[in-house]
């Protein structure tokens, strides 16, 4: 315990808040910061209590820091403190009437209701939260926490997801109780929590547990609805087990994207590193792009007169309702279309194995119709596919991950170097191939990006040798 407390005393955002507010201040770390001291996990942020001014504590430690400082919530008049040199935030909180263990009593789970005095001093432990850290536990402060706050049964999924810990059984009774009250907190504490799981390094063990307490139906009722849902021959999963193993999948691939994309293994993984929206990267994002690209299966889902089942539509259907899934959680509107365009081409791909070897042109094709989430689609096609493991499964994997790694260099080439472009631009076209501007001449200009990415018309000349074949051949 004494180790923990040294790293909690060290700690660069405690030491900060130490010399802003001096040994005499009365304030207390509480909750995550010795939660994640316990667990050995790194420690970048604190939480504290204060009595007295929350926003003079607060502004204090922001000019120790020389960081932005604003208020929380002004419900609970919580204040925030941002280290940004060190990427680190303080949060600073009122002490409750009663003294810092009646404070303690109304947080959510025991190894978040511990605290130690910000000046030094020994763990205020009352509901053994320390011992059920050391034993993986999470155990919550009874019913009455969960009537407190609606949304934590939801953020006990996804502290299970980020810590490794587990409920026991009396806490899994409250939780699968209250789960249906989630649907009531705000939407955008929602998909706090949810994001916060799903890129969680225990994504698969929290939503596990999300869907047997209750709390999948609650916030993502279209993934539950996928339970029971058989599918074709070429399945050996029904689909919410499928869309299960593809996240999985999608898991491996993230954590050794060499094992399918060989070289192209380090400019994928710094594509994904890259920010998209709602503090995800590209490649946090694809795992939500992972679980809700089938959600169109089950009112799509038909048999045909050979027994054979068919979900017809699905990718399209399913686009629409991953935009209405984004609107409900109040996310941003580029995730929203990122992940509906996710949805809407994660089978394009898959038809084009047949056809292999692709020609240039259908290769232009694939990623005009696949952008801005070419790389993306590409490598979520993988996971897909290595998930579905039915009937003739390995030669339709292989070819499929074959077909996936060409198509992979010309995605991120694309990504890179931006859209191939005609040769020559509109002006000249008009002025010299005597193409009217209007639809006429952007169909030409289109005509010509694909003949340059092709390489059948790469030069100014042979692009204005074909632009006047094309015009020719529509005025015949």
């Amino acid at each position: 315990m004494t180790d923990a407390l040294d790293r909690i005393g060290a700690a660069p955002p405690v030491v900060a808040a130490r010399r802003a507010l001096g040994p005499d201040s009365g304030a207390f770390v509480v909750g995550g910061a010795i939660r994640d001291a316990l667990l050995d996990r790194p420690l970048r942020d604190v939480d504290l209590v204060v009595p007295g001014d929350v926003e003079a504590a607060a502004r204090a430690v922001g000019e120790e820091v020389r960081g932005p400082v604003f208020a929380l919530s002004e419900e609970f008049g919580a204040w925030r403190a941002i280290d940004r040199a060190q990427g680190l935030t303080c949060d600073i909180s009122p002490l409750r009437e009663g003294g810092i263990v009646h404070d303690l009593a109304a947080r959510d789970f025991t190894v978040n209701a511990m605290a130690t005095p910000l000046a030094g001093g020994e763990l205020i432990d009352p509901y053994g939260g320390q011992a059920d850290a050391a034993a993986g536990v999470l155990r919550v402060l009874g019913a009455s926490a969960y009537g407190d706050d609606a949304l934590r049964p939801l953020r006990l999924a996804r502290l299970a997801a980020e810590l490794g810990l587990a409920p026991d059984d009396e806490t899994e009774r409250l939780t699968r109780a209250a789960a249906s009250r989630v649907a009531t907190a705000s939407p955008e504490r929602q998909w706090a929590e949810l994001r916060r799981l799903i890129i969680a390094p225990g994504v698969l063990h929290g939503l596990d547990l999300a869907g047997r307490l209750g709390l999948v139906s609650a916030v993502l009722p279209e993934l539950e609805a996928l339970a029971g849902v058989e599918q074709s021959h070429f399945h050996h999963l029904d689909v919410r087990d499928h869309t299960l193993e593809v996240l999985r999948r999608q898991l491996e691939l993230e954590a050794d994207p060499a094992a399918v994309f060989g070289d192209l293994a380090e400019p994928l993984q710094a594509e994904l590193n890259e920010p998209l929206a709602d503090e995800l990267t590209r490649g946090q994002a694809l795992r939500l792009g992972a679980l809700l690209h089938d959600i169109g299966k089950p009112v799509t889902r038909g048999v045909r007169p050979d027994g054979r089942v068919t979900f017809i539509g699905h990718d399209s259907i399913g686009a629409g309702m991953v935009e209405e899934v984004c609107r409900r959680l109040r996310t941003s509107q580029r995730l929203r279309e990122h992940l509906a365009a996710l949805t809407r081409h994660h089978l394009v791909l898959g038809f084009l194995v047949r056809e292999r070897p692709l020609p240039r042109g259908t290769v232009y094709r694939y990623l005009v119709l696949t952008q801005p989430v070419e790389v993306e689609v590409t490598l979520l096609t993988c996971a897909d596919r290595l998930a579905t493991r039915g009937r003739n499964a390995e030669a339709a994997i292989e070819a499929h991950l074959e077909l996936a790694r060409e198509l992979m260099g010309d995605a991120l080439r694309w990504r890179a170097e931006g859209p191939a472009r005609s040769a020559v631009d509109g002006n000249v076209l008009a002025d010299e191939a005597g193409i009217e501007r209007g639809p006429a001449l952007g169909a030409v200009l289109a005509r010509l990006a694909e003949a340059r990415f092709t390489g059948e018309a790469t030069t100014r000349e042979a692009a204005l040798q074909l632009a006047r074949r094309l015009r020719d051949d529509a005025g015949a």
